[in-house]
């Protein structure tokens, strides 16, 4: 069986700047960090953000909280302009 390679635009690109139309954070506008067209969606600098908690590796090392950013639906946000 054969697998089909499926080239998917995406109307964005890494390092544009866009504003969220829809969802928690509305109205806000950041920069796209990573673009992920598989599954249509970007990664937005310091937009949805999400709180991961790491458990310890070693006694000596004490677990921590890292702050990362979540991928949202590119049919979410829009390219902006400053006029």
């Amino acid at each position: 069986m054969k697998i089909k390679k499926i080239n998917i635009k995406m109307h964005v690109k890494t390092g544009e700047t866009v504003q969220v139309i829809s969802g928690r954070a509305k109205g806000k506008i950041g920069k796209i960090i990573k673009v992920l067209p598989k599954s249509s969606k970007v990664i937005i600098k310091n937009l949805n953000i999400a709180t991961k908690h790491l458990k310890s590796k070693k006694d000596s090392n004490g677990g921590r909280i890292i702050r990362i950013e979540k991928p949202i639906s590119s049919s979410n946000v829009m390219l902006y302009e400053k006029k």
